[in-house]
């Protein structure tokens, strides 16, 4: 009979927020998945736990194909990150991909997420949001990234490492303007733990002159929906502007894509009427 896959959540930060069910299941487990094999010995130590370990880390996912023969021989797998849940921004989700489509068993061991954590200490808008978890490193990826969400209304959440706070606020404000306000969340649970509402211009001022420490959930406000229903063009106006784009010796099919940015209209649309008129 196949063992089952279980998702742990563990502490964000102070270990007193450990739930008695995440130390149960560790205890029950026959082995542990973990993102980073020594964050987890660390919190079996402390549990006063020893497990088998196996590491599924995104580097090291040829692992997953023996995670999951051992738990279809019947053993159960207690799954963790370094903190926080399982699986979100995380390649466990790999995993429990796989688990479903093998039949076997899943069953989450929830706890702390950093992100809800700090979505509602944030003072931001709680009712849609939308979450981002780390931007792209590469510098074309990460500019299409924030340009398809210049126009969201819900509160977007994104997770950044100290080292790279500066350019991602910079960008940021690039994208969304100096004006728009943000929570910065540092150090969620942990001595250091701070909560930081201002806009994202004062927020680049301030760590130009001050050095980032730990690690951020920055929680965005949305754009207003008055501002964006009143910049959204029409097809016709999208149409327009392509033909101005030919006009200049553009071909169609590249008139079509760039008037396509920005809009909620694809480059098929644009290319249809413009092929049409």
């Amino acid at each position: 009979m196949p063992g089952t896959l279980y998702i742990v959540a563990t502490p964000i930060g102070n270990l007193e927020d450990m739930p008695p069910r995440v130390a149960a299941t560790f205890g029950a487990a026959d082995f542990v998945a973990a993102e980073d094999t020594r964050v987890t010995l660390r919190l079996l130590n402390h549990l006063g736990l020893k497990k088998p370990m196996v590491s599924y880390y995104e580097h090291a996912l040829f692992h997953g194909e023996a995670i999951l023969q051992r738990i279809e021989a019947g053993e159960d797998c207690a799954l963790c990150s370094d903190a926080g849940m399982p699986c979100i921004s995380d390649p466990g989700e790999q995993l429990v991909k796989a688990a479903h489509e093998r039949g076997i068993r899943v069953v989450p061991v929830p706890g702390a997420s950093a992100c809800v954590t700090a979505l509602a200490v944030s003072g931001q808008s709680t009712a849609r949001f939308v979450f981002e978890g780390f931007l792209p490193v590469p510098k074309k990826e990460r500019r299409a990234r924030l340009e398809a969400l210049q126009g969201e209304t819900r509160t977007m959440i994104f997770y950044e490492a100290p080292h790279k706070l500066r350019a991602t606020l910079d960008d940021l404000c690039t994208a969304f303007g100096p004006e728009r306000s943000v929570s910065l969340c540092r150090e969620l649970t942990k001595l250091h733990e701070e909560i930081r509402k201002t806009t994202l211009g004062q927020a680049a001022e301030f760590y130009r002159d001050n050095e980032p420490r730990g690690e951020f959930v920055l929680v965005l406000a949305g754009a207003d929906p008055a501002d964006t229903a009143q910049d959204v063009p029409t097809l016709a106006e999208a149409v327009a502007a392509a033909e101005r784009l030919m006009a200049d010796g553009m071909a169609p099919s590249a008139a079509a894509k760039q008037a396509a940015a920005g809009t909620p209209f694809s480059k098929g649309e644009i290319y249809r009427a413009l092929v049409a008129r």
